[in-house]
């Protein structure tokens, strides 16, 4: 694992909302804006954004949690930017919080954590989980 980062450093995602980021269940389609879920995945993209330049190549990263605080809606076509800032880093942990904009309305605030792992640990758990 790369030690390239420290606490305070940021990273900036933009992602244009589509169609297929609005909120949809089985019942049909809820409403015509970006989706807590797909906010959330967002979010946790570009908080991995800093993992992807911290592996080795034997190594993974994955997800130990996301809080999302939705505040304001997102319309298909407008850009969402996401600014994660790290605020913890433990060993192979990574934690970050996360802002994001319409232009200078928040749409969303929130937390993020990963863990670098061995890709070998990775797939020891994977075996596990199916038995």
């Amino acid at each position: 694992m790369k030690n390239l980062f420290k606490v305070g450093d940021k990273k900036v995602f933009k992602r244009l909302v589509e169609k297929e980021d609005v909120a949809k269940f089985e019942s049909g389609e809820v409403h015509p804006f970006y989706a807590t879920f797909a906010l959330g995945r967002d979010a946790e993209w570009a908080g991995r954004l800093f993992v992807l330049e911290m592996l080795d190549e034997d190594e993974e990263g994955i997800g130990t949690f996301l809080t999302v605080k939705h505040v304001s809606p997102a319309l298909v076509g407008q850009e969402v930017e996401i600014t994660v800032e790290i605020t913890e880093l433990e060993g192979r942990k990574i934690n970050c919080s996360f802002e994001a904009k319409v232009g200078e309305r928040l749409i969303a605030t929130g937390t993020t954590g990963q863990m670098i792992l061995k890709k070998t640990k990775v797939n020891e758990i994977e075996e596990k989980a199916n038995g």
